[in-house]
């Protein structure tokens, strides 16, 4: 089909100069996705695929680079406060679904890991506004068994105002963990744009409390039945970075009535760059049918019927499916243990007390 690719510099409500990126097919667009990466992350580079992807399936693709990540301005990966990205993704997003050509598309938020916790605070904000969500390996909420003691929270909340930039918080190479394929790790790496120092102490913290915070949303979910925007969860069954079990809850509890999630079994966090090119080819085979469904488009789906199997039965509409894939069918999995660093960014770590100021 054929794809552009622009970039623009936008300036924020506080005055900060932030990296904007878009991918767009040559004819007039299905639909509008908009982009969250991960944290430490960034979308010219390694959300290319993504972009690429779905623009050259005919869908208008958005990314920003959060403030102090990738080409952003701001002290590198410090997040002072969580809610500046939900807002600053919030008011970008929004400024282009007002340009004319734009106005009578569907809206479509899209996060990977912790830009998860970016689409369903973003989606809070303004339920009505989107008319769905992918969110690929989410960090959304936190397991009682990784939260830290009480006593590890309430003395980095003593001193995160007088050393808030110190990247003083240990943790494990998320890298090692995340991508399977021994070659897209190393392009990881070598990425200069990707934050792979120590996590400053604030932004470990914001990390924190807002996962805390959205396990209390999940169940503000069920209550608030307004909230009824469809959604895809996409989840390997071997990430350790951050938990299945999660999306589960999330779909679970989460009172939307359009609502499907699809395990890997075998694939990592990576989903849609650290996989072998025959998973990752299985992973956008869902997405994009997934898009084409709520546009009304007339899809095939007798490839994904062929291979997936549903885990669980419950009462419509129900839609939870296991994915295999050749490279998983092949191999031997390998033993792999959760890291044990502190919890960060929805990765799995030692106990936490509950201690939230959002």
């Amino acid at each position: 089909m054929g794809v552009e690719y622009h970039e623009v510099f936008i300036r924020n409500s506080r005055g900060v100069q932030l990296f904007t990126c878009r991918w767009l097919p040559f004819s007039s667009p299905k639909a509008l996705v908009f982009l969250c990466h991960g944290y430490g992350m960034e979308c010219s580079r390694f959300m290319r695929g993504v972009g690429t992807k779905l623009a050259d399936n005919g869908y208008a693709v958005f990314g920003i680079d959060y403030e102090g990540h990738g080409r952003s301005a701001g002290a590198r990966c410090y997040i002072k406060k969580f809610d500046n990205i939900v807002n600053d993704c919030s008011e970008f997003f929004k400024s282009v679904c007002a340009q004319e050509e734009y106005r009578e598309k569907k809206r479509f938020l899209y996060g990977e890991s912790m830009g998860g916790a970016v689409v369903l605070l973003t989606h809070k904000k303004d339920p009505s506004f989107w008319h769905g969500a992918l969110l690929v390996a989410p960090m959304c909420k936190i397991s009682e068994k990784v939260k830290p003691h009480p006593v590890v929270i309430s003395l980095l909340t003593k001193v995160e105002d007088v050393i808030p930039r110190w990247k003083i918080v240990p943790t494990k190479d998320v890298i090692d963990s995340a991508f399977k394929d021994p070659a897209k790790r190393e392009e990881v790496r070598e990425n200069k744009l990707i934050y792979q120092a120590k996590p400053r102490l604030k932004t470990a913290l914001e990390m924190l409390r807002t996962s805390m915070h959205l396990e209390e949303s999940l169940h503000e979910l069920k209550m608030f039945r307004q909230v009824t925007v469809p959604f895809l969860v996409l989840h390997g069954e071997a990430d350790i970075v951050t938990d299945p079990e999660i999306s589960k809850a999330l779909y679970e509890q989460a009172s939307s009535k359009d609502k499907t999630i699809k395990l890997y079994p075998g694939m990592w966090h990576g989903l849609t760059y650290g996989e072998p090119e025959e998973n990752i080819e299985i992973v956008f085979s869902d997405i994009i049918s997934w898009l084409d469904k709520r546009i009304g488009e007339n899809t095939d789906d007798a490839s994904l019927i062929e291979r997936s199997v549903c885990r669980a039965t419950s009462t419509p509409p129900y839609e939870m499916h296991t994915v295999s894939s050749p490279a998983t069918m092949k191999e031997t999995k390998p033993h792999r243990t959760r890291p044990q660093a502190n919890y960060l960014c929805g990765l799995k770590g030692r106990r936490m007390h509950h201690h939230s100021s959002m």
